[in-house]
């Protein structure tokens, strides 16, 4: 029986440990963009999933899938997975799945196209991850800045990109 107990105290522990250890912190990052563009223009010109190519300068493939929920795409010659999980007519979202072996982030990312009038839009571009892995307050900040500044760089790629001829 005491070996049971002991058993029983060393497994709670643990469990007690690896939860405290697991405490995600999500951010969520929004952006957006205006455009001289209908929404269904923009989105005609940078909504397919391998688009980003176009408007981030990014080698995309897709790996699985022709374009509709599931498709896999490989960005960067296979360095980045991504998979896309929601889509509408004016948007799409995606995630990047678990890699073994690495801190698992929950990584997502929702594109939209939205209507201002008939001839103007705005693109909103949304990331949500967990940054609990970094080791401090400065790290988190830095992963949240460098993000920011890609993101909004790619926004800047598709208002150029959508609005050229």
């Amino acid at each position: 029986m005491q070996r049971f107990k002991n058993s029983f105290v060393l497994l709670m522990t643990s469990l007690f440990s690896i939860s405290v250890l697991a405490e995600p912190e999500y951010v969520t990052v929004e952006l957006e963009i205006d455009i001289n563009r209908s929404a269904e223009d923009v989105w005609s010109r940078v909504g397919g999933f391998c688009d980003i190519t176009d408007w981030m300068g990014l080698p995309c493939e897709l790996t699985e899938g022709s374009g509709g929920i599931g498709t896999v795409r490989s960005l960067l010659e296979g360095r980045i997975t991504e998979v896309l999980v929601a889509k509408t007519d004016l948007s799409y979202g995606y995630t990047m799945p678990a890699v073994q072996g690495e801190f698992y982030n929950l990584y997502h990312g929702f594109m939209e196209s939205k209507a201002v009038t008939a001839t103007t839009s705005k693109m909103l571009y949304t990331l949500v991850w967990d940054v609990s892995n970094h080791a401090d307050q400065a790290a988190k900040d830095g992963d949240i800045e460098g993000r920011t500044a890609t993101f909004t760089n790619a926004l800047q790629g598709i208002k150029a990109y959508a609005e050229a001829n």
